[in-house]
């Protein structure tokens, strides 16, 4: 993971939520220095746990749509013929590894 940057403008907005908070939930006054400093340090300690989450997510979803378009392409297949005036039609083929009830439901 490289490190995360910041614009000063996005910055300042973050700097500002911090010490928001502070005020109102902690009663406590916290200055634009000091909340930069917990910003850098939750980025660096935690920030990896939520980055990894994220990722993770993402891979989830990647994994469902392209099983998703798997099946799609699937029901695009042409029925095949024996000769030239038969009408034999053969079903698609299953994949491996799916149960034919899950393929149902698509």
């Amino acid at each position: 993971m490289s490190d995360i940057k910041f614009s000063k403008d996005e910055t300042d907005r973050i700097v500002s939520k911090v010490k928001s908070y502070f005020v109102e939930e902690l009663d406590y006054d916290i200055g634009g220095f000091e909340a930069e400093f917990l910003i850098e340090f939750f980025a660096n300690e935690i920030g990896p746990y939520f980055y990894n989450r994220g990722l993770s997510d993402a891979n989830s979803i990647f994994s469902e749509k392209t099983e998703e378009i798997g099946y799609l392409v699937q029901e695009l297949e042409k029925p095949t013929t024996r000769g030239f005036n038969s009408e034999v039609r053969h079903p698609p083929m299953q994949p491996e590894g799916i149960p034919e009830k899950q393929l149902q439901a698509v």
